[in-house]
C-alpha cells in the first residue's frame, strides 16, 4: 500500500473497553458511535485491494448485532464478501475486536452451503495449506469464541473433517493481535498488515472456487 490518506487513524484502549460496558443499549451505542465506523473505514479502504487480489468484487458489511434483545455483544467486526446483500453464506474476510484482542480472518462459517464440499477441497490440499499458511497464523473453529489454535499446533485433518461432518462447524484462519500491540495505534501500518495478511489468506479463498 502506498502512503495515502485514510480516515482510519488507529485503535485506542477505549475501543476494546467498549465490551466492558454493561447493558445492550449502552454497549451498542458505544459500538455504533466509535468502533463500527473505524471497522467500516478499514474495510472500505481494503475493499479495492481485496477485489483485485481475489478477482471478485468485494462489498463491505458491518456487524449490526440486530438479533440481540438482551445480551450485549462480546465482539464485533466488519466483513468483506463478494455479495452485496450479505456475507454469512459466503467465504469472506473479517476484521474485528474482542475485549482482549483484534482479529483478521478468512472465514467460512456455519451458514455457508459450501461447507462440506469446501472441507473436502481443504483435505485434498492439506499439505500445501500447511506450507502456504505462515507459522505466525492461527485457526479457529468457532467465530463466536475467542480461542484460537496456532498454525504450528493445528491438527488440520481434524479441523477439516469437523468442518465436513459437524453442522455448526466453521473454519477461520488469520492473525490475532493483543489489544496492547503498538501496531493497532498506527492506522497506516495496520492497513498494510491487513493487506499482507489477505495476501497470505488468498490461497484459502481461491480454493473455494474449486467447489
Amino acid at each position: 500500500m502506498s502512503k495515502r490518506m485514510t480516515s482510519f487513524t488507529g485503535f485506542t484502549q477505549d475501543d476494546f473497553d467498549v465490551f466492558t460496558i454493561p447493558g445492550l443499549e449502552n454497549r451498542m451505542e458505544a459500538l455504533r458511535g466509535n468502533v463500527s465506523p473505524k471497522l467500516e473505514a478499514i474495510a472500505t479502504e481494503l475493499a479495492p485491494t481485496l477485489t483485485a487480489l481475489t478477482g471478485d468484487e468485494m462489498f463491505v458489511h458491518v456487524a449490526k448485532h440486530a438479533r440481540r434483545t438482551i445480551n450485549p455483544p462480546k465482539d464485533t467486526w466488519a466483513a468483506l464478501a463478494n455479495n452485496k446483500r450479505g456475507y454469512k453464506q459466503y467465504p469472506h474476510f473479517q476484521i474485528g475486536l474482542w475485549e482482549s484482542h483484534l482479529f483478521i480472518w478468512f472465514a467460512v462459517i456455519y451458514e455457508s452451503p459450501i461447507k462440506q464440499s469446501y472441507a473436502k477441497i481443504l483435505q485434498k490440499h492439506k499439505n500445501k495449506i500447511e506450507k502456504e499458511i505462515p507459522k505466525s497464523f492461527v485457526w479457529s473453529k468457532d467465530h463466536m469464541q475467542p480461542d484460537v489454535i496456532p498454525h504450528e499446533e493445528a491438527d488440520l485433518d481434524s479441523l477439516f473433517t469437523r468442518l465436513e461432518n459437524v453442522k455448526k462447524a466453521e473454519i477461520l484462519c488469520g492473525l490475532t493481535f493483543d489489544r496492547n500491540d503498538p501496531l493497532l495505534k498506527d492506522g497506516q501500518a495496520f492497513l498494510v498488515k491487513c493487506e499482507e495478511t489477505f495476501q497470505k489468506l488468498h490461497y484459502l479463498y481461491q480454493l473455494t472456487k474449486e467447489v
